[in-house]
């Protein structure tokens, strides 16, 4: 590739595992956008401010992780209220000297889901009460969900998800213990956020009628994953929901229609080769 005249990048602490530049790539060879190139750079919150004041306008976007989405909306003149309300951005766009404030994580579970034949859950349990259950709560509420619950491992956290819940107009949210989250299993649809591990030994009686989706994709499958496949769920893996979010925030970047399928291929071949 020539020098780009058009950049992106993933940014977060830590950062080099990301998969972010392979997608994105991969999307920008195959819709023919030579002058663009993503790249990945290691930020720490405290530093986002400056690395984003520094930016020339050749920067067309910015995809955050950890640590960074809830600082992104400290450094954005615009934040979408999906990203209000649920307290994160992971993407930033820039244009025009602008900067806008959007959260692609709680469509792309949605855009996920969709592509997995999951048009609606009436019910919807969520393990854990951090970033990523914000963004699911957001998603529940987008497929129509009329009971939400979420199963967290410190009560404290739950307070700030309840206001996440009434603030995206949840029908109703409630929220559990670690210790009752297997019956987490009674739900249409269970949406894991939580770290590799802690899932591992939840002793879940899953039946055929749920879905699973874990946000988790290596290693794959995790024994949470491995019990619903088992039982013969639907189970969504943490890599369609990278595909699905990097899809929204190639869009936002490049005004471009994304070339799903190049992008879809590129990800699970890098996957597959870990």
């Amino acid at each position: 590739m020539t020098e780009a005249t058009r950049k992106a990048a993933v940014l977060g602490s830590p950062v080099a595992h990301s998969l972010s530049p392979v997608i994105h790539n991969a999307g920008y060879l195959a819709a023919g956008l030579s002058g663009w190139a993503y790249e990945r750079h290691e930020v720490a919150e405290d530093e986002l401010a400056a690395f984003v004041d520094g930016l020339d306008e050749s920067w067309a976007g910015l995809s955050l992780t950890m640590p960074l989405k809830e600082v992104a909306l400290d450094v954005a003149a615009e934040v979408s209220p999906t990203a209000r309300a649920i307290g994160a951005a992971n993407t930033l766009v820039l244009r025009d000297g602008a900067r806008f404030a959007e959260n692609t994580d709680a469509p792309g579970m949605v855009d996920a889901l969709l592509d997995a034949g999951i048009e609606k859950a009436n019910t919807v349990a969520i393990l854990g009460a951090g970033g990523t259950a914000r963004a699911a709560v957001a998603a529940a509420v987008a497929l129509g969900a009329d009971d939400i619950v979420a199963y967290a491992r410190r009560p404290e956290s739950l307070a700030d998800l309840t206001a996440v819940a009434e603030d995206l107009g949840a029908h109703r949210f409630t929220g559990g213990t670690w210790t009752q989250a297997p019956a987490c299993s009674a739900a249409d649809l269970v949406i894991s956020t939580v770290p590799r591990g802690v899932a591992d030994d939840l002793a879940v009686s899953w039946g055929s009628d749920t879905t699973l989706f874990d946000v988790l994709y290596d290693p794959w499958p995790t024994p949470l994953a491995a019990g619903a496949i088992e039982a013969g769920c639907i189970v969504v893996d943490g890599l369609a929901l990278l595909l699905a979010q990097a899809v929204l925030q190639f869009e936002l970047f490049t005004g471009a229609t994304a070339p799903v399928d190049a992008m879809r291929e590129a990800l699970r071949a890098a996957a597959a080769a870990r």
